[in-house]
């Protein structure tokens, strides 16, 4: 097993077997499995973020070019890179690019600050940052630069740029420590030949919030995370015609592939991407995507209840709302009063990074 990060323990020989002689495991990576589901789906919408509709087709063609224009740049499989972006296309695009390029992205949501941020880099030996430039008055870019000096092996940042935005910084451009930067959208290369790559790599690395020092990464193979993401559809009887709304962040585990993200695209649905959970925003897009179903933490449920009387949109389509709990006790009172509100099915989730999953 390739990109184990330090002081973990790699899976024992043969143990693996057992999942994957029934089947149990996929023997694809999971940008293998996009390319398999841009075939099948091809014309379908994949993602929504704004006004902006992404097919299956442009989906993988968009993670072909960038694979090539992170190898472009100098990343080499095994390598890591710290991603931290809002929920965009440009995230999910970004990650699959990553994993197709032979690279191990590190999730790493908005709201951690600059410290565990720090941490995650010089934990994993990070060699790349992905990030906005700026995002809601925050210069992440700056807070890459300092961090940079400070840790040798972090040389490349690539910064995302709303579009219809200049970055402050001017594009291209290298600073004092020898760290490189380049604009996310510059990462446009005809693609070569396909990496050949196992199933029982590493996948991605996601952040737990179980250490007092900071996120510990937990790391997630291809085969492993891909039968949970299975596994985790079919127990909600995910269908291509469901639409599920990325409310919480799209580099948290519940929303990326409980089954989330990774879910949907599996079974030809389309994934509405919202860059905050705020309440009458979220509702407006349930109304005009007609989603189906969602993920929320306790509070932001708390807060949609609060709205629910405000705002007038049409919920009908709506028909699980998952609540996500990292420890018990779980939230009964708030799980029946939301299910009331919304007239749908509230599943209480249960889940950590490291791979369990439970639901009531």
């Amino acid at each position: 097993m390739a990109s184990m990060p330090a002081g973990r323990t790699p899976r024992p020989e043969g143990s693996a077997d057992r999942y994957r002689s029934p089947g149990q495991w996929p023997r694809n990576t999971l940008d293998d499995l996009l390319r398999a589901w841009s075939l099948r789906y091809g014309p379908r919408t994949a993602l929504v973020h704004g006004d902006t509709r992404t097919t299956y087709a442009r989906l993988n063609r968009r993670v072909d070019r960038v694979a090539a224009g992170f190898r472009l740049r100098g990343l080499r499989p095994g390598q890591h890179v710290v991603v931290q972006l809002p929920n965009v296309p440009e995230f999910v695009v970004t990650v699959f690019a990553l994993m197709r390029a032979g690279a191990v992205p590190v999730f790493c949501p908005l709201p951690h600050p600059a410290p565990e941020v720090s941490r995650l880099v010089r934990v994993t030996e990070a060699v790349g940052y992905v990030g906005p430039s700026t995002y809601q008055g925050f210069d992440h870019t700056a807070m890459a630069a300092d961090i940079a000096a400070r840790t040798p092996l972090l040389r490349r940042v690539f910064t995302f740029e709303v579009p219809g935005e200049a970055s402050p910084y001017g594009g291209f451009s290298t600073d004092p420590s020898g760290c490189h930067y380049f604009p996310l959208g510059s990462l446009d290369s005809p693609p070569g030949p396909a990496l050949a790559q196992s199933a029982d790599q590493v996948a991605f690395l996601l952040p737990s919030g179980g250490a007092a020092e900071g996120p510990e990464p937990v790391p997630r193979t291809h085969d492993d995370y891909a039968r949970r993401v299975r596994a985790a559809a079919e127990l909600v009887s995910l269908t291509g015609n469901d639409v599920y709304l990325a409310a919480l962040p799209a580099g948290s585990d519940l929303a990326f592939g409980c089954p989330g993200i990774v879910g949907a695209l599996s079974v030809g649905g389309t994934v509405v991407l919202a860059e905050s959970p705020d309440p009458a925003a979220c509702l407006a897009l349930t109304e005009r995507e007609g989603v189906t179903l969602t993920s929320l933490a306790p509070a932001d449920a708390q807060h949609w209840l609060e709205v629910l009387p405000t705002v007038r949109a049409d919920l009908s389509s709506l028909r699980l709302v998952q609540l996500t709990h990292s420890a018990p006790p779980a939230h009964p009172t708030l799980t029946e009063r939301l299910a009331s509100a919304l007239a749908c099915q509230v599943q209480q989730v249960f889940q950590r990074p490291g791979g369990l999953l439970t639901t009531d």
